[in-house]
């Protein structure tokens, strides 16, 4: 039996971004030899380890129902604090401190939206110009470079390999199975769905909807302060402003991935595919010829797509009509 027009805009519905992954990734085969090659495929998952693995951390606040765009100037402040610690007082120290001061900055984040209730966009939007302001009252406005460059330790987050691997991918990779194992299989995954969902509902059935959220943040910060090792050692230096537009890119990401912007639904297994559809778009765009800026417009696109499906599936068909 022949498939329905019905059954194709469900299946849409429900596997719209995996469809489109494949149909890109078909796509641009025809276009260049290199493109379907295992190298150039590690290429793209190593370029996309920084942004993929600060979509995590944010898919779990949006899914909580909330927004954090303070990732991309979190990244500039902790890959400019864990490079200049580093001559300083050493790797392991460095990375110690970079630690809790990125999760004081989720904690801030978490306490203004969770516990006093305040917009999230507003807030983290705010605190993406603070922090901003703060690393660059810290750096001077300088840039900060490791030393002996050859001689650290440190450079294995983001230039070493496993298995013939890069080590960047094995960081996101790994963060990927374990959120989406904690999201899927724990209380507290149910409860950050419930809190996204209907945050009155979670609040009569006795869930701590200000404690959810407060640690979203936290997530979040973590998965920053990852991305941070990973920036932080593959470049062993930093600029003052290397995380601007990352949040942009980011956000692009867990929308891909089908996180409904509303909260309440999400996973990470497609947040890893929509960071890799936005990685294998640009990669094959510049595989083509195409210039920088080709990449915003054909990534504006897959969003717009993206959107659309997942309004789509909210109500339940692909398209609607004006009485």
């Amino acid at each position: 039996m022949l498939p329905t027009w019905s059954d194709v805009g469900h299946l849409a519905q429900r596997q719209g971004i995996l469809i489109a992954f494949i149909l890109f990734i078909i796509a641009f085969s025809f276009t260049s030899e290199r493109f379907a090659s295992w190298d150039n495929a590690s290429t793209v998952f190593r370029q996309v380890s920084i942004i993929g693995t600060m979509a995590l951390g944010v898919t779990v606040v949006v899914i909580g129902g909330n927004l954090d765009l303070s990732v991309g100037s979190m990244l500039s402040f902790a890959t400019v604090l864990v490079v200049d610690l580093h001559d300083k007082i050493g790797p392991a120290p460095a990375m110690a401190i970079t630690l809790v001061a990125t999760l004081a900055i989720g904690a801030v984040n978490g306490i203004l939206v969770g516990f006093l209730r305040l917009n999230s966009l507003i807030v983290t939007l705010g605190m993406l110009s603070a922090i901003q302001g703060v690393t660059l009252i810290y750096s001077g406005g300088q840039n900060v470079d490791i030393t002996d460059q050859e001689a650290t330790w440190f450079a294995f987050f983001g230039r070493d390999f496993l298995l013939g691997v890069a080590v960047p991918t094995w960081i996101f990779l790994g963060l990927a199975v374990v959120f989406q194992i904690v999201l899927t299989r724990t209380a507290y995954g149910r409860r950050v769905f419930a809190v996204g969902g209907n945050p009155m509902a979670a609040t009569f059935s006795g869930i701590r909807r200000s404690y959810v959220v407060f640690s979203t943040y936290l997530v979040s910060a973590f998965t920053t302060f990852c991305a941070a090792l990973i920036l932080g050692s593959r470049v062993m230096g930093s600029q003052n402003n290397v995380g601007q537009g990352y949040e942009l890119m980011v956000l692009a990401g867990v929308i891909l991935g089908g996180t409904s912007l509303l909260g309440g639904s999400g996973s990470m297994v497609k947040t890893v595919i929509g960071v890799l559809i936005l990685g294998f778009i640009q990669n094959g765009l510049l595989l083509m010829g195409y210039q920088y800026y080709a990449q915003w417009l054909v990534t504006w696109v897959v969003i717009i797509l993206a959107v659309w499906l997942d309004v789509a599936s909210k109500r339940g068909r692909l398209f609607t009509t004006t009485t």
